[in-house]
């Protein structure tokens, strides 16, 4: 009788098969697990935009959250305190210690002594404060120029090697974006408050009802982060820990509801100042309204762009070259204006003396006027 059979493999070649299969399962598990943690994830993303890596996750995660703290505490060391009044002693509260001393805030925005704040806190160009550092020194300052109109100032110290805080891009807020409120809310005692809150508005309009004369603060960010008196001149900061604003006022009849003026609207001011160390003021001798304000000045001016003229200077650059009330600025130099805070960072950047092109609509016409800037005194 014939068998017919297969030759059984032996042990050892069974053995070595074994280690070849188990070593081809461990190179394919090396592989994927190494693709997996090669995986970006684009839900978290560093400031740079760069891919982070899975394995990484958690490191930035815990990174960042303490990255908010570590952005605050640089931020307080560069607000200041600004008084009008030197204070010597301890202790400065007093019933009012914000309207006694004229307490305010401000912001270091250059290592060698420049300083942001409102024109209420700081007082009139050539006018003198008292700036307390987070170090404690007080310095004279100095203030370089200020405007009433959008209550802002610029204040020097005789002070180098300061740390400064880094100027963001208000043009490109959002709502709904968190944002950090510094200042001295009520006195030394409360110096540096930071509050949180969101962006909770843009282009905000604010009557301002003084003694004699009403006016307009236009194009403001709202925000819900308190902001007291003591607070104004502070800085409204992102989560990056730049400037997007300068805290200004405060509506008293409602919680949660407090403005800042733009950082951009000073922008080519500080640029001057600290690359030059001068600024020289061209004006236009005008003044002008967005369109969301002029229903509570006219009811019959109808316009969909441009800015509303409700003042000529008498004399001025403005009125030589022909401008007049109810004139509507459609562009300057070709470029559409539709905000009064975009002439003025337009203006900021010219020299007196420089010439520029307006155009006009009158009666539904549309004019050209040229226009010589003068100096503002």
């Amino acid at each position: 009788m014939t068998y017919s059979y297969e030759k059984k493999p032996s042990k050892l070649k069974r053995a070595f098969i074994l280690v070849i299969l188990m070593g081809m399962v461990s190179a394919i598990s090396i592989f994927l697990y190494d693709m997996y943690i090669n995986i970006d994830v684009s839900y978290y993303s560093n400031q740079k935009n760069e891919p982070i890596r899975v394995s990484d996750e958690q490191k930035i995660v815990s990174y960042r959250n303490v990255d908010v703290t570590v952005t605050l505490e640089h931020a307080t060391e560069c607000v200041v305190g600004i008084s009008k009044i030197k204070n010597v002693g301890s202790s400065i509260v007093f019933e009012d210690s914000v309207g006694t001393l004229g307490l305010g805030t401000g912001m270091i925005i250059s290592e060698n002594g420049y300083i942001i704040t409102n024109w209420h806190v700081a007082g009139n160009k050539y006018s003198s404060c008292y700036v307390t550092l987070d170090s404690g020194n007080v310095y004279n300052g100095s203030v370089l120029w200020a405007d009433m109109d959008l209550d802002l100032a610029v204040v020097k110290i005789n002070a180098k090697g300061l740390n400064y805080l880094p100027l963001g891009d208000s043009d490109n807020v959002k709502v709904g974006e968190t944002v950090y409120a510094i200042g001295n809310p009520i006195g030394i005692e409360f110096q540096r408050t930071v509050t949180a809150g969101i962006i909770s508005g843009l282009d905000r309009t604010v009557k301002i009802e003084e003694e004699t004369k009403s006016s307009y603060m236009e194009d403001l960010i709202q925000t819900d982060a308190t902001i007291n008196p003591g607070n104004s001149g502070g800085p409204l900061i992102n989560r990056d820990g730049e400037v997007i604003g300068i805290n200004s006022i405060k509506i008293t009849e409602a919680e949660g509801i407090g403005f800042a003026v733009p950082i951009n609207i000073i922008k080519p001011i500080i640029d001057s100042y600290t690359t030059t160390g001068s600024f020289e003021e061209a004006y236009l001798g005008i003044f002008a309204y967005d369109k969301e304000v002029i229903p509570y000045l006219d009811n019959n001016a109808k316009f969909s762009s441009g800015i509303y003229v409700v003042q000529v200077t008498d004399n001025g650059p403005g009125s030589k070259a022909g401008l007049k009330i109810g004139d509507v600025i459609a562009k300057i130099d070709g470029i559409e204006i539709n905000k009064m805070s975009e002439l003025r960072r337009y203006i900021y950047k010219k020299r007196p003396n420089d010439s520029v092109n307006i155009t006009v609509i009158r009666n539904n016409n549309e004019s050209n006027l040229n226009l010589v800037l003068g100096k503002r005194i």
